[in-house]
C-alpha cells in the first residue's frame, strides 16, 4: 500500500489521529543487520505507519539496502519505503533497483539526488544517470505510472548546498528552493518528508510557505533526537542546520555525560513534537539512527503508545507486500514461525481472505536452508539454554517444560522471542503435561468473546470480541498417543491429528475438514477467522516441525554424542499430534491428559 494512502486512512474524515514512522539505515557487518532487525521487530510491534531505509553515500550499500527493504517489507511485515538516489546510479541501475523492489511487493520510494560519494566534495551527474530527485521523480513516473507512491525530501532551512557560511540561505536562495520543490510535488510526488531540524519555528514557517506556494500535500517532520552530543554536532554540521542557542546552553553543561544528553534529546524531542502537533501537522518521522529507545521514549511521552499494551490488526502480523495485503487467513502450525510460512507461501497466485478454502489447489514451497538459518544471536541464545546434555527422554521432557514456564527464552520450534502473553494463561497445565512427556510446541487457550483489545489476547482493534477454540500441539510416543486416543473417546468435543515423521496418519477427523480456531466479531463488519487448522497444511507443515529435532537442536551437539543420538531416535519415532477442544464454552483440553 502507498505510505500516503495509509496517511489518509488513518485521518479518515475529519480524524485527528497522530500517526508515525522510523528511519534506519544499512548497517555495515552482518551482525549488525541481524541486530537491527531485532531492534525493528521490536519497534514495528508499536505500528507504525511506515519505516524507510537509507541508500548509502554514493550507492554504497545499494545491494544490502535492497535485500534489507525486502526482509522489511516481507518478514517483519512492515510498509516500507526504500530510499533512492542518483548518485553513481545509471538509469540501468535505477531501473533494476526499482523492478526489484517493485517485484517484491515494495510499493514506496523516497526520490533524492544524494550526497557525493566519499571523498568527493559535490554531486556530479553520473553518465547515463539523473542530474537531480526531480529527474527521478519524473522518470518514476514516466516509466511506472500510479504504481509508486513518490517521497522528496524538504529543506525547511534550505538544501545544505545553498546555506552561506553564515549558516543561513539568502531569501532567493531559499524561495528558489520552495519552488524546486513544489516541481518535484507537480512531477508527481505526494509525500514530502523535511531534514532534520531543532527549530520547531523554522518548521512551521516552511510548512505555511509551501502551503503559499500551492503545495497541498502531506508535509511530515523529520525528527532527530540527540544521543550522543558528538553525533549531535556531526549530523547538524554535515547538514548545515541551525542549533537553537536554547539547545546548545542545555547541552553544553551536559556534552560529556551521555545519558543526560540522551535524557535532555529525549525531552527536546517531545517538546518539539508536542509544539508540532498542537499546530495542526498529525504526522511524525522519526530519525532513529538504529537505535530504539530515544524514540520510543519519545513517542510514549507524547502518549501515541504504550510499552505495555501492543495492539494487533490479526492474532499474526498483516502482511505489507502488495500481492498478499487482502491475506487474512493462516493455519495455526506457523504460529510461531511466521517468517518460515510467508517464504513457503510467496510463490502462491492468490492468498486466502475471509476463510480458508481449498488448500489442496496452493501448493507450498519446498523446504530449504533459510527455515532453519537463525541470527547470530538467537543462535547463541539456543545454545546456552538447548545444549545441554541429554541421559534420557525425562532430560527432554524437563527442556520443554521450562520453556512453557518462561524459565528458557528460546525454542527450536520457534522465531519468536520469550512467551507470547496469551502462553502465560495456560502455561502451568502446559508446563505439566511435558513433564508426562507430551513435548508441546504451539497452543492457546480458550477464548469465550473476550472484548477486542484484550492484553493477551485481544486483536482486532476496539468495539469488538474475540473466540478460540483451546488447542496445543505436540510431539509423543507411540505408546503415549494410542493411551490418548482411547481417552479422546470420552471426550467427542476433541478432535485430533495425529503424524509421524514417515507420515503415519491417525485421527478422528477426515483429511479434507477445516476446522476454524480462531474469529472474531466486529462493529459493521462480517465474522472474521484468521486461524485455522487445516489437515492438508498439517501435513506440509510436519516435515518442518520433525526437522526441527535434528537441524534446529541435535545439530547443536558433536556427532555421536549421546545427547544427539537420542534426539535423532525422538525424531524417527514420535508422532506430531494437533488437538482442538471445540467446546470453548465450558471445555477443558487439559482434562484429558489428567489420568497420564
Amino acid at each position: 500500500m502507498k505510505v500516503i494512502e495509509k496517511i489518509q486512512e488513518s485521518w479518515g474524515a475529519g480524524g485527528d489521529k497522530v500517526v508515525f514512522s522510523f528511519e534506519f539505515f544499512p548497517p555495515k557487518t552482518e551482525d549488525g543487520v541481524e541486530n537491527l532487525f531485532d531492534r525493528m521487530e521490536r519497534m514495528v510491534s508499536h505500528n507504525p505507519t511506515f519505516c524507510d531505509i537509507t541508500w548509502g553515500a554514493g550507492g554504497s550499500t545499494a545491494d544490502l539496502t535492497l535485500e534489507i527493504a525486502n526482509r522489511m517489507q516481507n518478514m517483519v511485515c512492515v510498509e516500507t519505503m526504500m530510499h533512492l538516489t542518483c548518485t553513481n546510479m545509471p538509469v540501468e541501475k535505477i531501473e533494476h533497483a526499482l523492478d526489484t523492489i517493485k517485484s517484491n511487493g515494495i510499493q514506496n520510494v523516497l526520490a533524492l539526488r544524494g550526497d557525493p560519494p566519499h571523498g568527493q566534495g559535490k554531486f556530479v551527474q553520473v553518465q547515463g544517470g539523473f542530474a537531480c530527485a526531480l529527474d527521478l521523480v519524473k522518470h518514476i513516473r514516466s516509466k511506472y505510472g500510479d504504481y509508486f507512491g513518490i517521497t522528496v525530501a524538504g529543506y525547511p532551512e534550505a538544501h545544505p548546498d545553498v546555506i552561506q557560511s553564515d549558516g543561513v540561505a539568502t531569501p532567493e536562495a531559499y524561495e528558489n528552493d520552495l519552488a524546486y520543490l513544489k516541481k518535484k510535488v507537480d512531477a508527481g510526488a505526494d509525500l514530502i518528508i523535511s531534514q532534520l531540524f531543532y527549530d520547531t519555528d523554522i518548521f512551521l514557517k516552511f510548512v505555511n510557505d509551501c502551503r503559499q506556494i500551492g503545495i497541498t500535500c502531506p508535509i511530515v517532520p523529520g525528527i532527530m533526537p540527540i544521543n550522543n552530543y558528538r553525533g549531535f554536532l556531526r549530523m547538524t554540521g554535515f547538514c548545515k542546520t541551525k542549533i537553537p542557542s536554547e539547545v546548545t546552553a542545555a547541552l553544553e553543561p551536559i556534552k560529556d555525560n551521555e545519558e543526560a544528553v540522551r535524557a535532555y534529546g529525549i525531552h527536546l524531542g517531545t517538546e518539539m513534537c508536542k509544539k508540532i502537533i498542537a499546530n495542526g501537522i498529525k504526522t511524525l518521522h522519526l530519525y532513529t539512527l538504529n537505535m530504539e529507545k530515544s524514540a520510543l521514549a519519545i513517542l510514549m511521552n507524547l502518549g501515541l503508545i504504550e510499552e505495555s499494551k501492543i495492539s494487533r490488526t490479526l492474532p499474526w502480523r498483516r502482511p505489507t507486500n502488495v500481492f498478499r495485503v487482502k491475506e487474512d487467513v493462516r493455519p495455526i502450525f506457523w504460529a510461531n514461525r511466521p517468517k518460515s510460512y510467508i517464504l513457503r507461501t510467496k510463490g502462491w497466485e492468490q492468498y486466502p481472505h475471509g476463510r480458508w478454502g481449498d488448500s489442496h489447489n496452493a501448493s507450498y514451497g519446498a523446504l530449504t536452508d533459510y527455515q532453519f538459518m537463525r541470527p547470530r544471536a538467537r543462535d547463541k541464545k539456543l545454545h546456552d539454554e538447548w545444549f545441554v546434555p541429554l541421559k534420557n527422554v525425562e532430560d527432554i521432557h524437563e527442556r520443554f517444560m521450562k520453556c512453557c514456564l518462561g524459565k528458557l527464552r528460546s525454542s527450536p520450534w520457534s522465531e519468536l522471542d520469550g512467551l507470547q502473553p496469551e502462553t502465560k494463561i495456560i502455561n502451568e497445565q502446559l508446563g505439566n503435561i511435558n513433564l508426562k512427556g507430551f513435548l508441546s510446541i504451539n497452543s492457546q487457550p480458550t477464548v469465550n468473546g473476550a472484548k477486542s483489545d484484550s492484553l493477551s489476547v485481544g486483536w482486532g482493534g476496539p468495539g469488538g470480541y474475540v473466540y478460540q477454540k483451546a488447542y496445543v500441539e505436540f510431539f509423543c510416543s507411540k505408546e503415549k498417543l494410542d493411551a490418548l486416543v482411547e481417552k479422546c473417546k470420552a471426550f467427542p468435543n476433541l478432535t485430533y491429528m495425529a503424524v509421524n515423521k514417515e507420515g503415519s496418519w491417525i485421527s478422528n477427523v477426515s483429511q479434507t475438514e477445516v476446522n476454524a480456531v480462531t474469529w472474531g466479531v466486529f462493529p459493521a463488519k462480517e465474522i472474521i477467522q484468521p486461524t485455522v487448522v487445516d489437515p492438508s497444511s498439517f501435513m506440509v507443515w510436519k516435515d518442518e516441525a520433525f526437522e526441527i529435532w535434528s537441524r534446529g537442536w541435535a545439530l547443536l551437539y558433536p556427532e555421536g554424542d549421546p545427547s544427539r543420538t537420542l534426539l535423532e531416535e525422538v525424531q524417527g519415532s514420535y508422532f506430531l499430534v494437533s488437538l482442538v477442544d471445540n467446546d470453548y464454552v465450558s471445555g477443558d483440553l487439559f482434562a484429558v491428559f489428567k489420568d497420564f
